[in-house]
């Protein structure tokens, strides 16, 4: 009887074990979302829920101004950041944040907390936070059912953070620190090793004239890059460099070879673009 007995409550255990760990698959009343963008040369992740108006009023009502609130659902939202960051003024090293908000009628406190294991804004604690800074809200003029976080605004080192909920707006910009990172791999890859590959040549030059570096050291390297190896939109480039330097005929020169080129290839926006170049030179 012991044995029968001991081998039936196994196996009984063992099918109430299977049962209690199936799980139905149902849709999320907020479903999660995962969005990777890279900002100048840092790679910013955010991991958020996104919930619903569903008929309810939001900030004010569901979401109580004056109160610290998730900035979501669910879990606390998490910003990620591959280097360090400037926000709203403040340095944040590379790492991991959670994303806090205090809502207001006329001004938002934006938090970003170290500590991203919370549920929500459960347990929070002012000691943890990394930045705290204050925005204005806009009101957008139409109303987003689902809570929406999207990047815009983009420029070579920064971007803007762009969050909407029913009528409300609140942006605030991430900007990362470009040039000592460009400049460094340009010392390692093009500076000390004397490189002569016309590739990573017409990219030092182009980043030297585009950030308003020393034009002369740009000039020699988009040079050398286009005598070797001459593509339409090198030549083009050398072209507006020849007109920074002052060196109106040998731009022309280069101008009407990239579009000769750029005719070739059959490509209309390079061709317009030597054509206007040509045309302020004369």
């Amino acid at each position: 009887m012991n044995k029968k007995f001991n081998v039936g409550f196994l196996i009984l255990s063992m099918v109430s074990f299977l049962s209690f760990g199936q799980q139905i698959q149902m849709p999320q009343a907020s479903p999660s979302a995962k969005i990777i963008q890279r900002v100048g040369l840092t790679d910013v992740t955010v991991d958020y829920s996104r919930p619903s108006t569903k008929g309810r009023k939001i900030f004010g009502e569901l979401v109580p101004y004056g109160e610290v609130w998730r900035t979501g659902a669910n879990a606390a939202t998490v910003f990620s950041f591959s280097t360090d960051v400037t926000i709203g003024g403040q340095l944040v090293p590379a790492g991991s944040y959670a994303l806090y908000a205090i809502p207001g009628k006329n001004d938002w406190t934006i938090i970003f907390s170290k500590n991203t294991k919370l549920w929500g804004a459960i347990g929070y604690k002012p000691a943890e936070d990394q930045l705290r800074f204050n925005v204005e809200p806009s009101k957008t003029s139409k109303k987003y059912e689902t809570f929406e976080i999207a990047f815009n605004n983009f420029t070579d080192n920064s971007a803007v953070v762009s969050m909407k909920w029913e009528y409300a707006r609140v942006d605030f910009k991430i900007q990362t620190d470009v040039d000592p990172i460009v400049m460094a791999d340009i010392q390692k890859l093009v500076i000390d090793t004397q490189t002569t590959d016309p590739g990573l040549l017409f990219q030092a030059g182009s980043y030297y004239f585009t950030n308003s570096k020393d034009l002369n050291q740009a000039y020699a390297w988009v040079k050398t890059s286009t005598d070797m190896d001459p593509k339409y939109w090198t030549v083009h480039l050398r072209a507006k460099i020849e007109v920074a330097l002052g060196m109106k005929t040998e731009a022309l020169q280069s101008a009407n070879k990239s579009r000769a080129m750029a005719e070739e290839a059959k490509n209309p926006d390079y061709i317009a673009l030597n054509q206007r170049l040509i045309k302020s030179i004369k």
